[in-house]
């Protein structure tokens, strides 16, 4: 038997996980915001591309570092759409970089592909502000039979 609720969580606790990373000083500090559009995938935006965030192939491409950075995020927040109440920790990432990510903004989409009660594998997408893919990732995160210990979301300040 699966310790996964029957029924998905609602908007309305998706948005409350959403808002703790969002007001936290990491993402506030990194300029990234959390979603769940329609409950059905996790959205990590990052509206302007800042100077500090480039770099990479020694150009004013995004550093590979910052979108590690943006898929561990995203991939590690898929269970949530699940069970938003649960904790749960990015245990593998593998990334594939497909094109210099450039542009003024950033955008990451995260699904989950299967699970089970401790155990999700997702895969998401890295679009620039032209909606192009520039690179993909699969992950799997462990999710763990304990609540977050603030209750609604994993972020701390």
């Amino acid at each position: 038997m699966s310790d996964t609720p029957s029924t998905p969580p609602s908007q309305a606790q998706l948005d409350r996980f959403a808002e703790g990373f969002n007001q936290s000083l990491t993402l506030r500090h990194f300029g990234a915001r959390m979603s769940f559009p329609e409950g059905r995938k996790v959205v990590v935006a990052l509206p302007e591309v800042k100077p500090e965030h480039r770099g990479g192939l020694g150009t004013s491409a995004v550093n590979g570092g910052i979108l590690a950075a943006l898929f561990d995020l995203a991939i590690g927040c898929t269970p949530a759409l699940r069970d938003p109440t649960k904790r749960c920790a990015t245990i593998q990432l593998s990334m594939s970089f497909e094109r210099p990510a450039t542009g003024d903004s950033l955008q990451v989409e995260a699904t989950v592909d299967h699970g089970g009660p401790s155990t999700v594998f997702a895969s998401a997408r890295l679009l620039d502000s032209e909606g192009r893919v520039c690179a993909r990732c699969q992950g799997v995160v462990r999710v763990s039979s304990q609540p977050w210990a603030n209750g609604d979301s994993p972020a701390t300040n």
